[in-house]
């Protein structure tokens, strides 16, 4: 790759012309266009209006299609993966299972696309995933205030997945 380097005349200091070009982000839940407004998810039934996905009734005229959290659900590919670790959680459960459905409700609400898809007990821990990266760290810090213990965020830059461990 050749460079070119140009001298600025109002200074003695070379401009440079070359540029770095940023990576695709490669996302398949991410609709490649604009949707054409009113959209309705087929599934959950969330509108695309005004530029973004909102719980508001349906529209007559709306056009179907999945929502990119539905998407991600069909498809079992999670952004956010969050792990609940240790003796602690064991013996709490049922309370830090009612918190974690109050996050989800409540970030819900606001952002149709924030979603639980799963809950699962694996041996001693439980794993939780989520269709948005923020709702995992949500969920995370929501323990984390509550119960205290340690909190770890992985980030991938790949994928774009949030893996949060929480354990005490």
């Amino acid at each position: 790759m050749t460079t070119a380097i140009r001298i600025n005349r109002k200074s003695s200091r070379p401009t440079r012309r070359d540029r770095l070009i940023g990576e695709y982000e490669h996302d398949t839940c991410k609709t490649r266009g604009k949707l054409p407004e009113p959209t309705a998810c087929r599934e959950c039934g969330a509108v695309f209006r005004k530029g973004r996905w909102q719980w508001v009734k349906k529209p007559k005229c709306a056009h179907e299609t999945l929502c990119p959290a539905c998407h991600r659900i069909h498809d079992h590919y999670p952004g956010g993966y969050l792990t609940l670790r240790g003796p602690f959680q064991q013996e709490h459960r049922d309370e830090i299972v009612h918190l974690i459905e109050n996050v989800e409700a409540r970030e819900k609400a606001g952002h149709p696309l924030r979603r639980i898809i799963l809950v699962n007990q694996q041996d001693d821990n439980v794993l939780i995933t989520t269709t948005a990266m923020e709702l995992a760290r949500s969920i995370g810090d929501a323990v984390h205030r509550a119960y205290k213990g340690e909190l770890c965020y992985q980030y991938t830059d790949e994928a774009n997945i949030l893996r949060v461990v929480w354990e005490r």
